[in-house]
């Protein structure tokens, strides 16, 4: 007896196979700009149920993909078309690569029998972002591109997260291809257990040390991993000192948490807490250049666990005496599991903890500054005193992100945000979209600097044009300003010359506040601390009415300092 004939396969170009992949990925947002050659894959998004927001510069599209993909944990995606619009995408993608955070961008390409010619707009993207992504392919064939695209998604989510780069040749995402969504799903992403000896090993190490410390990094927030990160803390009383990509993995208020130790971003009562510990157990961590600082101090006589998902990381800054290549989150349950099973009662450290509380109320520094122009530290002060717990902060690179580092307090995982290791000027700005549009409920303020602010400034009109409402907070210290001063001085022009932007008589700049109303936001400039608080309510019920970016300037010293140094000792010294 002949079997029934299946129905015939379904038909449609790649471009629209690439697209119902997304869809069964999850994606529903994507950030880009059209061009010619992404034109195919831009028209078969119009019938589909993801949402596309337009940015102004593609690197500006990258970092809200990357802002939306921290805030979700979802793959984030941007769009762009060939030749600048692809090489616009490096910096986000060195971010993104940096920070472990998993997004895919998308490129149109030249025909394929022109990708030899040196056509218009004709490069090869895929080698020029292979430094800086996980794995970058071009679709030559019509019939990869379903392939390739769950593929990408596997890679961007599985072991270390991070970006992956796809070129699609326009005549190709245009050629019809046999492909029906209905049998289809994503490819399996595969979790490395951990092994039960070193989970042995490690906990009895904790266990019976008489100080030690659990470091989580940004591994275990991207592993969702900080539940078990805490319960295991309170059953072994271990301290917790988050790195600063690790902040928000346990509540700053917790008695068990000591501060983020290091030579920037750092509490000087983490590193003296540090400097007293015997047994540390890093998780999700990668000993960055900021938070060690000087090797030999840092690793004293301490013994250390490392836990990487990623092999090459481990021995990469020095070797440590315990390595776990694994899943962060299957890591700490199992080491959990462990605690409980080997000390059902839990551990008691009455010196440790005690010396813990002491810690943190006598070595704190103070943020209760009256000074005329704002004290930095106050800023953030202001911030833990106005915003709640469940406020998500955004900030980028300079000395904005130091004190971000010193002074900000978190409470929730996900509810901090910054470009921890590549650092790009302007990343927060974008990113704020990006996480606002993910959570729209959520209040997001921005930290920004004069400068950063300055650098992906036109990103403010997307945010107008979609209606999109966030707080940006601005540390001005007037360093970008008087240095246009010197320069407008060594043309030969003389104080009183005017040039398109409004610069003040007090060298803090171009006028910002102008610059947001010009765009269609808001703003408003802050001298007086003692203004900050009035000033943070009139942006959060602005931005709100009006469905916009709001920002509060507030003019900060010349040249103030933050506390930094060479080693985490030698820092405690000049707090």
């Amino acid at each position: 007896m002949l079997a029934t004939p299946s129905a015939p396969p379904r038909t449609m170009t790649a471009a629209a196979a690439a697209v119902r992949v997304m869809e069964s990925e999850g994606v529903d947002l994507v950030f880009g700009i059209p061009g010619a050659s992404i034109l195919p894959l831009y028209d078969a998004l119009r019938g589909s149920t993801i949402r596309h927001i337009v940015t102004r510069h593609e690197e500006g599209a990258t970092h809200a993909a990357d802002g939306y993909a921290r805030a979700t944990g979802k793959v984030g995606i941007a769009i762009a078309t060939s030749g600048p619009g692809g090489t616009n995408f490096v910096t986000g993608l060195y971010t993104a690569m940096a920070d472990s955070i998993p997004i895919i961008t998308i490129t149109g390409q030249v025909p394929v029998g022109q990708l030899h010619r040196e056509g218009f707009q004709a490069v090869d993207i895929c080698e020029i972002v292979k430094p800086v992504v996980k794995r970058s392919f071009i679709c030559k064939e019509a019939a990869q591109i379903p392939w390739v695209f769950r593929e990408a998604f596997r890679i961007a989510r599985e072991g270390r997260p991070g970006p992956v780069h796809i070129d699609l040749p326009q005549d190709v995402q245009q050629q019809l291809v046999s492909y029906d969504p209905t049998d289809d799903e994503p490819l399996p992403v595969f979790k490395a257990p951990p092994t039960e000896a070193k989970i042995r090993r490690a906990v009895e190490w904790l266990a019976n040390a008489d100080r030690p410390v659990l470091m989580p990094g940004g591994g275990v927030i991207i592993a969702e991993a900080w539940d078990e990160l805490v319960a295991l803390a309170e059953h072994l009383q271990c301290a917790v000192s988050p790195t600063y990509m690790g902040k928000g993995a346990i509540d700053e208020d917790h008695p068990l948490h000591i501060g983020t130790v290091g030579i920037q971003t750092s509490q000087p009562h983490a590193n003296a807490l540090f400097l007293e510990s015997d047994v540390v157990c890093a998780i999700g961590a990668r000993f960055a250049s900021r938070h060690t600082g000087d090797l030999a101090t840092y690793r004293g006589n301490r013994r250390f666990i490392h836990v990487d998902v990623e092999a090459t990381q481990i021995g990469r800054i020095f070797e440590p005496d315990l390595a776990i290549v694994a899943d962060a989150k299957l890591t700490l349950q199992a080491m959990l599991a462990e605690a409980k099973r080997a000390y059902p009662n839990g551990v008691r450290r009455e010196a440790w903890t005690q010396r813990i509380g002491d810690a943190r109320r006598t070595l704190v520094r103070r943020t209760d500054f009256a000074d005329v122009p704002v004290k930095g530290p106050r800023v953030f002060g202001e911030l833990n005193a106005f915003y709640g717990d469940d406020t998500t902060f955004v900030t980028a690179i300079g000395l904005y992100q130091i004190w971000s580092g010193q002074f900000q307090t978190v409470h929730k995982a996900r509810r901090y945000f910054c470009c921890g290791q590549a650092g790009p000027l302007g990343w927060e700005i974008s990113a704020c979209t990006g996480i606002k549009l993910a959570f729209p409920d959520r209040e997001v303020v921005g930290v920004v600097g004069d400068y950063s602010f300055e650098f992906l400034m036109e990103e403010i009109a997307v945010a107008v044009q979609y209606r999109i409402p966030f707080v940006l907070v601005m540390l001005n210290n007037a360093h970008l300003g008087l240095i246009r001063q010197a320069e407008r001085k060594s043309f030969g022009f003389n104080d009183d010359y005017e040039v398109s932007i409004s610069y003040g008589e007090d060298g803090y700049g171009m006028d910002h506040v102008k610059a947001m109303e010009s765009m269609g936001a808001a703003g408003v400039r802050v001298r007086n601390p003692d203004e900050i608080a009035a000033a943070l309510a009139w942006a959060r019920e602005t931005s709100n009415a009006k469905s916009v970016p709001v920002l509060v300037e507030i003019l900060t010293e010349h040249k103030e300092n933050a506390a930094m140094g060479t080693s985490i000792a030698a820092i405690n010294e000049v707090y």
